[in-house]
């Protein structure tokens, strides 16, 4: 049985996919942090100083109003809307990169298959025959 998982955990697929998922959690926590640090503050600047992640409607009466989002869901239940729409564009950016990575990735892989292969060089001995085939057919048959 050892043997067997051996076999399956060090198959090429299952590595790959590994690596895939490390890679992607990776690029996920870039991605949030470029939202959060980056075009959310942006976003807010042009709107005037908004802070999306801090938009809520509360659903209970014992949630006092202009209170953070973080602390409001301590009072009670909340519906955090900015949230929603915070993770929405963090998902969004997601999206858009990955299309144009992979978009990247297939004008190269079609550039690729474009390219004209190198003419393979005769070999010296077809060569010759091809020679002697255009000798024997030019000659005239008897």
């Amino acid at each position: 049985m050892i043997e067997e998982f051996k076999k399956f955990a060090l198959r090429g697929n299952v590595v790959d996919l590994a690596v895939g998922v490390i890679i992607g959690a990776a690029f996920g926590a870039i991605v949030t942090s470029a939202v959060q640090d980056l075009f959310m503050p942006a976003i807010g600047a042009i709107t005037g100083g908004l802070d999306f992640s801090n938009y809520y409607l509360p659903l209970s009466s014992k949630v006092q109003t202009g209170l953070a989002y973080s602390e409001a869901k301590k009072q009670g239940a909340v519906l955090g809307y900015g949230q929603f729409l915070t993770v929405s564009l963090n998902f969004i950016i997601v999206a858009f990169v990955l299309f144009m990575v992979i978009r990247a990735m297939n004008k190269l892989q079609h550039a690729e298959e474009k390219k004209p292969e190198a003419v393979a060089e005769v070999p010296a001995d077809v060569k010759l025959l091809g020679e002697i085939r255009d000798i024997l057919a030019s000659k005239p048959t008897v």
